[in-house]
């Protein structure tokens, strides 16, 4: 059960009628608001501030449905959290789960929302052109062994191909999971910063303890695996830190729960390899 799962304690499925003489989809976020409170956040230690609808669309194996794509504005010990929260909506009722019995798929699952616009800036442009035919949007973590299979291969792609392909990358370190990439994000940070785009690639082949987290150890490593020099006072800077802040706080807008996560000219890439289409 992840971290997020024990704070909230969501039930597997909670329907609840929103207007007993409702026949309509639509529903407001006091609404809305009451159904977390009520059904999805159990834990009384984390306080439900607020929920902001991201997108609304509907799915053509879903039909009457409309899907909500939300977050929740949580505190928990004082710090501010902003969860990611599916809910499909019809005829006044509410769910946050809707699974196929044939097949077993849960929707929630299967959708996420479209890329905003504002994503797709300089600071985040890694490889190939801006103007290019594709956009490829990543959240990322150099630590993850599947990032580590699928990431590199298209970077190499764009690299070859900047005409077709262009990568906006953002950083999402799995800290509880690899503690050292709390250091390494920052550290691709900087480097992207100073134009040394093969850096952030480098790090990717980097072998260290994922559980690492003496600083100096893991600037050592980048040096000697890299031959990147970076200091503890650039990788601490405040513009650093804030940097991944915003990469982090977009991750919880597009709700992304894991990496890597990977978008195709907007939409979401559940294969993570619908780049190679755009090459051939």
């Amino acid at each position: 059960m992840s971290l997020m799962s024990k704070l909230l304690m969501s039930t597997i499925v909670a329907t609840v009628a929103l207007s007993a003489n409702s026949t309509k989809t639509e529903v407001n976020e006091k609404k809305l608001l009451k159904y977390v409170k009520r059904n999805i956040v159990k834990n009384p230690q984390v306080k439900v501030k607020g929920i902001t609808i991201i997108e609304s669309k509907t799915h053509k194996e879903l039909p009457g449905w409309k899907v909500l794509l939300t977050t929740m504005d949580l505190v928990y010990k004082k710090k501010d959290i902003h969860a990611p929260e599916t809910m499909f909506i019809k005829d006044g009722l509410i769910t946050g789960h809707l699974i196929n019995l044939k097949t077993g798929k849960d929707y929630r699952n299967e959708i996420k929302p479209h890329v905003p616009e504002s994503m797709y800036d300089d600071a985040h442009l890694l490889f190939g052109n801006k103007d290019a035919t594709h956009k490829v949007l990543i959240f990322s973590d150099p630590q993850c062994p599947y990032c580590q299979e699928v990431v590199p291969n298209i970077f190499t792609a764009a690299q070859k191909n900047p005409e077709k392909l262009a990568i906006y990358y953002y950083h999402l370190p799995l800290l509880r999971i690899h503690p050292v990439s709390g250091v390494l994000t920052r550290v691709m940070h900087v480097a992207q910063n100073e134009g040394k785009e093969d850096v952030v690639e480098k790090i990717y082949a980097l072998k260290i303890n994922p559980r690492e987290t003496n600083v100096t150890k893991i600037l050592e490593a980048v040096k000697s695996q890299t031959g990147y020099v970076v200091t503890e006072k650039q990788i601490d800077a405040k513009e650093v830190k804030d940097a991944l802040a915003i990469d982090e706080e977009k991750a919880g807008k597009m709700m992304v729960s894991g990496t890597p996560t990977i978008y195709l000219d907007g939409e979401w890439d559940k294969m993570r390899d619908g780049y190679k289409k755009f090459i051939k």
